[in-house]
């Protein structure tokens, strides 16, 4: 997969395929509309390419919208769309000059002049251009015009994606990342670098990794301890422009999460922390990809930090056995 951080990158293609969309958690529903536009592209021997925006556009949009909350951040969607097979991957910048290009202006700049479109796979809900106006009952009528097909994803489609979406948002709201990465088809993930805390785990015997999600716009999933998975990985950029090249952990590393406010200790900032099993590596300043497997229990409070030191050890032997149950 090549990747282009802007229209002005990608080279006009003469048999792009092309579909367009926030494509956020790149979930079971979203891999119909991804399976569509790869059966397209080969039916007329094309290139699939696929537009996605960041900012993400409601930022632009309704920048007093702190509501928010993505299942990807850019990274970890990159990933997804490289195992889905996509040739083109363009991540271009929204901004309101780009919002306010009228129906026509749009299928004419970005789809034909820039994309050379020749089929575009896109839903019935799809909407584009000033104001949003622009559907694809105007993708349709100009298709004749400027010479592409339009594919219309059945609607069908277009609900289990949403349907996908909004049960992995509840899911992980409510700490059920079982039904969360079942939708997903993959387990759910937090990226971000390892910061310096307090030590108060290494002084209560379990030492942990302080995790600063890069993506201040991240769903996060409820307050607890979850069983999880962490790939280390240098503090470099997972992802540039040309020829997508995966980058490889240095070490992966089974281990418990807590994430909450420590009301024990202090009950003031959310916190994220790893604590990584039979592992005593020094990783600050390293990046961590957090898959997360289970969930074990809620976040609460303790009446002393032996008590709370107490439940951990039995929070690990819970993950321990877990771990032993799926290997």
């Amino acid at each position: 997969m090549k990747i282009y951080r802007s229209l002005d990158e990608f080279e006009t293609l003469s048999n792009a395929v092309v579909t367009i969309g926030t494509f956020d958690g790149v979930h079971i529903g979203h891999q119909k509309i991804l399976s569509k536009l790869r059966e397209c592209a080969q039916e007329i021997k094309g290139e699939t390419v696929l537009l996605t925006f960041f900012p993400h556009p409601r930022l632009i949009i309704n920048p007093d919208d702190e509501n928010l909350r993505l299942i990807n951040d850019i990274e970890e969607k990159t990933h997804r769309l490289a195992l889905a097979g996509i040739d083109h991957l363009i991540i271009t910048p929204f901004t309101r000059d780009f919002s306010n290009q009228t129906a026509e202006e749009y299928i004419s700049n970005v789809l034909v002049g820039r994309l050379g479109t020749k089929q575009i796979v896109i839903g019935y809900d799809h909407h584009f251009g000033k104001d949003r106006q622009g559907s694809i009952k105007d993708l349709k009528h100009f298709a004749g015009i400027y010479d592409y097909e339009v594919e219309q994803i059945p609607e069908q489609d277009i609900e289990d994606v949403a349907v996908s979406s909004t049960r992995i948002r509840e899911s992980l709201i409510k700490g059920d990342i079982e039904t969360a990465n079942k939708y997903l088809g993959y387990p759910f993930e937090l990226t971000g670098s390892v910061v310096r805390g307090d030590q108060i785990g290494r002084e209560i015997g379990f030492p942990t990794a302080n995790l600063n999600v890069h993506e201040a716009h991240k769903l996060i999933p409820a307050y607890g301890i979850y069983a999880v998975e962490a790939e280390i990985y240098p503090n470099v950029p997972f992802i540039q422009t040309g020829d997508y090249i995966p980058l490889e952990p240095e070490r992966i590393a089974k281990g418990m999460a807590y994430i909450g406010t420590r009301p024990t200790v202090d009950g003031m900032n959310r916190k994220i922390e790893i604590n990584l099993l039979d592992f005593k590596d020094d990783i600050y300043g390293k990046t961590l990809r957090v898959k997360f497997l289970k969930f074990i229990r809620h976040d609460q409070w303790f009446d002393s930090l032996e008590t709370m030191k107490n439940q951990i050890k039995e929070d690990e032997k819970n993950i321990r056995a877990y771990f032993q149950e799926n290997s």
